[in-house]
């Protein structure tokens, strides 16, 4: 039964001077998507999809290169737009967060809510995985919206209690039910 592997990008190199979308991965965090490339759970990959920013594009390339697959991107994998704020230090950040999924339907400070957020990637994900022929799909996106298209594939509610406990995390559902079969699982 083919499978769908939603993948969180690792540890990024956070500049404050650097727009989100374009950190890079940092030596960690290249170290981690390196070491999971070679994890069973992508032995049966026939195509890569990922988000345009930076840090996904890096991580999904690592996971090509080690099966030679070429890369796709799709600007609906990007994570939620949160243009309205830019960079916010941590506590400022888990602070917006927290906003974000305790209220879904709210803009914080102008962000994308986690409703339109979530309609974004659940209708991405399902344009890519109707498009797609043999083989697994892997997806590598971001935290937030991979917790927002897990809710809605698990019929729960947005709730970041759901949420990965930290960068550089998968989850797999089935493809052609696109039920998820866990949770967030580290990546090593």
């Amino acid at each position: 039964m083919p499978n769908l592997t939603i993948i969180t990008h690792p540890e990024v190199s956070i500049d404050p001077v650097i727009p989100i979308t374009e950190w890079c991965l940092s030596a960690t965090g290249r170290k981690r998507a390196a070491e999971f490339a070679s994890n069973e759970v992508l032995s049966k990959v026939t195509q890569i999809w990922t988000s345009g920013e930076r840090k996904a594009r890096e991580t999904g390339e690592i996971l090509a290169a080690s099966r030679t697959l070429p890369v796709n991107y799709h600007l609906g994998l990007g994570e939620n737009d949160r243009s309205g704020t830019g960079y916010l230090p941590r506590d400022e950040f888990e602070a917006a967060a927290d906003a974000f999924f305790a209220q879904p339907e709210t803009r914080y400070r102008g962000w994308e809510t986690a409703v339109e957020a979530q309609i974004r990637i659940y209708r991405t994900v399902t344009e890519i995985v109707r498009m797609h022929g043999a083989g697994d799909i892997a997806i590598v996106t971001h935290g937030a919206v991979g917790t927002l298209l897990w809710c809605a594939l698990s019929d729960c509610s947005i709730d970041r209690k759901y949420d990965q406990p930290s960068q550089g995390h998968f989850w797999q559902a089935d493809l052609l039910t696109l039920k998820p079969y866990s949770g967030w699982v580290s990546l090593a």
